[in-house]
């Protein structure tokens, strides 16, 4: 039910701010925020409370809204529509456009229940999954992305590496999305130029696992829209050019318990309740491959030298391995840093992944293997490869513990949609270590 207080504070609040539109989005599997546009009369008269319907063909899409077959979302079951709920809790208003709130909303099926396969279902039932273990879930994630022309070339042909000199041109564009962001109520930390030529990165807070996959959404939506009003385009592609660095995200995770961080309390090395959700995270690791990575183009990413792990390993302020674990003696920030996603993965479902393989970790107990310390990328040793095609994501995947604990039907659901992008990869993209213009045309303004 909605809250009668909750909802006349937010129309005194859209008043003041004189919104106009109201938009009720919720991210599709994709990452993409979908969903509609209403007026705000309207909204506070009946969406607020009635929710707008949306087919949910929109959980079944590929990056360009074709639709592969589906064991659940087809023509036979009439792609149905579901509701989108809003959730009041998560209104902003967009300071980069004017007039327009916007609020997160769940999808519910025709019999008022949470869609299985809509990814805040996926999330919601991880973070229950890790409550029930006494344990609140607190992440933040980091995205980087290129900025390009409007023809898709890099705004710049050179590498300057969190420089304060280069480029002020762009920073002003960076400014933009800066304040941007912290309108739309996303606490910003920081941005630099990154190790790419006109690619950058914008740090943003730390929040609960929701609320975080939340912002994340809205952070590259924003990204991609202020780029266009300086008549730029932004892209989280994950490899756009084989020669150059790819896009990352990389996911921080840590627990909470009565608001005291429960990897706090370690020395120099992990804690016991860290070292677990730290060995459930690396035991899942090559499963949460296709959450991280599920296109042709995302597993090239993956390479040495480039700031991306290459093998499933471990070990302190180390950006070379895959779990970089921040551990200070009693510190409130100790936590572990999961780096193989690219920045076009869904966040809540790479999230929900990494919450259901680090809570399997607690619950029974799993000890990490041994840390590694030094370049990993020269002497990786024994540790496993991560899987660098797409095909080798999906055999890690299916059938997998983690699969289990994702759900039959997700899982099945998300098998099916990558097992699309593997057929077109095969066809249109079969150089492994190439990356050519099929894949910048289908990934590079979809992602």
């Amino acid at each position: 039910m909605t809250d009668p207080a909750t909802l006349q504070a937010l129309r005194t609040a859209a008043t003041e701010a004189a919104v106009h539109t109201i938009e009720i989005g919720t991210p599709d599997t994709q990452g993409h925020l979908r969903g509609k546009r209403v007026p705000v009369v309207r909204f506070f008269e009946t969406v607020a409370t009635s929710g707008v319907n949306v087919a949910d063909a929109i959980f079944v899409f590929d990056m360009q809204n074709d639709l592969p077959d589906n064991a659940f979302i087809n023509m036979d079951s009439g792609y149905l529509d579901c509701c989108l709920m809003p959730r009041l809790e998560t209104a902003r208003f967009l300071g980069h456009r004017p007039g327009y709130g916007l609020l997160f909303a769940d999808a519910l099926t025709p019999a008022g229940e949470l869609h299985p396969l809509a990814p805040r279902t996926v999330l919601r039932r991880q973070i229950e999954r890790c409550n029930a273990l006494g344990m609140d879930p607190v992440v933040a994630t980091e995205l980087e992305f290129f900025l390009c022309t409007p023809d898709w070339q890099p705004v710049q042909n050179h590498i300057q590496y969190s420089s304060l000199t280069d480029a002020m041109n762009i920073e002003t564009v960076l400014a933009e999305m800066r304040q941007a962001l912290a309108a739309a109520g996303i606490e910003v930390e920081s941005s630099n130029a990154e190790y790419g030529p006109g690619q950058f990165e914008i740090n943003t807070g730390h929040a609960d696992a929701m609320t975080a996959a939340d912002n994340t959404v809205l952070f590259k939506s924003i990204v991609k829209q202020v780029a266009v009003q300086h008549g730029l385009r932004a892209t989280f592609m994950p490899k756009p050019w084989a020669e150059q660095s790819g896009n990352g995200m990389h996911v921080h995770t840590s627990l909470v318990r009565d608001g005291v961080n429960l990897f706090a309390d370690a020395g120099h090395e992990p804690n016991a309740t860290m070292r677990h959700w730290l060995g459930g995270l690396l035991e899942h690791a090559a499963a949460l491959s296709l959450l991280g990575m599920p296109n042709g183009n995302a597993p090239k990413r993956i390479a040495p030298y480039t700031f991306a792990p290459t093998h499933i390993c471990w070990g302190l302020d180390n950006r070379t391995v895959l779990a970089r674990c921040m551990v200070e003696p009693q510190a409130a920030s100790n936590r572990v840093e999961f780096r193989s996603a690219g920045a076009d993965a869904n966040p809540h479902l790479m999230i929900a992944g990494l919450l259901a393989a680090g809570a399997d970790g607690v619950e029974r107990g799993v000890e990490p293997i041994p840390m590694s310390a030094g370049d990993m990328y020269t002497n990786p040793g024994a540790h496993t490869p991560i899987p660098t095609t797409l095909g080798d994501t999906i055999a890690a995947f299916e059938g997998s513990a983690l699969a289990d604990l994702m759900g039959e039907m997700f899982s099945q659901s998300f098998v099916s949609i990558a097992n699309g992008e593997l057929a077109l990869a095969a066809e249109h993209a079969p150089e492994a270590d190439a990356v050519n213009d099929w894949e910048r045309a289908r990934f590079l303004e979809h992602c």
